[in-house]
């Protein structure tokens, strides 16, 4: 499995489904597998579903440190903010992943990190799937970039397409994503650091249509109403 290719501090972010956990997963045990050493923290105080503290033994299992609040915090949903986050920033991991919350609100723990963010090479990179409600188009994801920008206090240096309609994805889709995130480029300057495409799904497209990286998913994260439950 070939490597994105991405070093130093990457915190990946964006508004409210567009899957930027799922990728955060994926991008950390996919560089990993590529023999790059891998951190992730979980910086997601917001949302109570989707979190990367969900896949915190499969992480450990392949052999990704990760970064969780305090056990006792780990279903709150509070500013709880573990000092670890900057020392794995200021750590010499080759890839530090920040996994940040949804939306402008989500990214605000950002700034708080600013004296340790300030030592390394940063990305931020802005998550969109263009069939979720603000980002349909690129005066959309232009709007949910300004307001990521202003709270993280942190410039977005590059955007990834994870076009997915969950189980009715097909290649048609991943097309229709790829294009609105080459618009979205050409109109910011962003460059379009990879794209994210279902692993069953990767087989049937052509990746000649693609002048960047294709990250393999796997879905790790389900829905609470989706998990299956154990009766007593």
């Amino acid at each position: 499995m070939s490597g994105i290719g991405l070093k130093g501090v990457v915190v990946i972010a964006g508004n409210y489904g567009s899957g930027k956990t799922e990728t955060a997963v994926n991008l950390a045990l996919n560089e990993k597998k590529s023999g790059f050493d891998v951190c992730i923290a979980d910086l997601d105080l917001v949302n109570p579903y989707f979190r990367t503290r969900e896949t915190r033994k499969m992480l450990r299992e392949s052999g990704i440190d990760i970064v969780l609040p305090d056990e006792k915090y780990m279903n709150a949903d509070l500013p709880i903010l573990s000092p670890a986050v900057a020392g794995m920033i200021k750590s010499s991991y080759d890839l530090a992943i920040l996994d940040a919350g949804g939306d402008d609100a989500g990214v605000m723990v950002i700034a708080a990190l600013q004296d340790a963010l300030r030592q390394r090479k940063v990305a931020m990179l802005q998550v969109i799937n263009p069939f979720r409600p603000f980002t349909e188009n690129v005066k959309g994801c232009i709007k949910v970039k300004e307001e990521i920008e202003a709270t993280s206090k942190l410039r977005v240096t590059g955007i990834v397409s994870n076009a997915n309609l969950i189980d009715d994805t097909t290649p048609e889709i991943i097309y229709k994503g790829y294009e609105l995130i080459q618009d979205l480029s050409e109109k910011t300057g962003l460059k379009v650091e990879f794209i994210t495409a279902e692993t069953s799904l990767v087989p049937e497209l052509d990746l000649k249509k693609f002048d960047c990286p294709v990250l393999p998913i796997e879905r790790y994260l389900v829905p609470p109403w989706k998990r299956k439950t154990t009766r007593s």
